[in-house]
């Protein structure tokens, strides 16, 4: 059932045409261009997602991240995190966050308090919700999200691409 879920995802995001993802987070090179509306889709098996997330290195603020696939339209990556991390936002992004393992507690919406005193930056005024397997969180572009707590080791599917204007 996982599997099939995020073949679907991966599915219907590459039949998405938006303008240039690359822009829109600011990258200096350019990704390659999406697949022609009609193309055959892009298919990642189950073997391929556990590979790329071994590929992954674990940062100092307890994250690792590996590219499934990503172009000009949209990104998808697989994502492990272990501890919390601050408020952040996507302009021009929309995200969708298909949690695989762990649980935890994550604020959408509302505003980004800025890092002070050694702690991450914070959301004031959102909308608190748990966590768990199996759970989809869709953030809208330049929305603030916050992994605020992390219960058990969080791993998620995340696609995220760029938001109609």
């Amino acid at each position: 059932m996982k599997t099939r879920l995020v073949r679907a995802i991966v599915l219907l995001v590459s039949l998405s045409v938006y303008p240039s993802l690359s822009r829109a987070q600011g990258n200096a090179t350019p990704p390659p261009p999406a697949p022609a509306p009609g193309s055959a889709a892009i298919f990642k098996a189950g073997a391929d997602l556990d590979a790329a997330m071994k590929k992954a290195t674990v940062s100092a603020a307890g994250m690792s991240s590996s590219s499934v696939t990503n172009n000009d339209q949209y990104r998808v990556s697989v994502v492990h995190r272990d501890k919390a991390a601050g408020a952040l936002a996507h302009p021009g992004n929309t995200e969708l966050l298909y949690i695989t393992e762990g649980s935890g507690t994550v604020v959408t919406g509302g505003t980004i308090v800025p890092a002070a005193g050694g702690k991450p930056a914070s959301i004031a005024n959102g909308v608190t919700q748990k966590i768990a397997k199996g759970d989809v969180i869709i953030v809208p572009a330049g929305s603030a999200h916050w992994f605020a707590m992390v219960d058990s080791p969080i791993t998620y599917l995340e696609v995220r691409w760029v938001a109609p204007k």
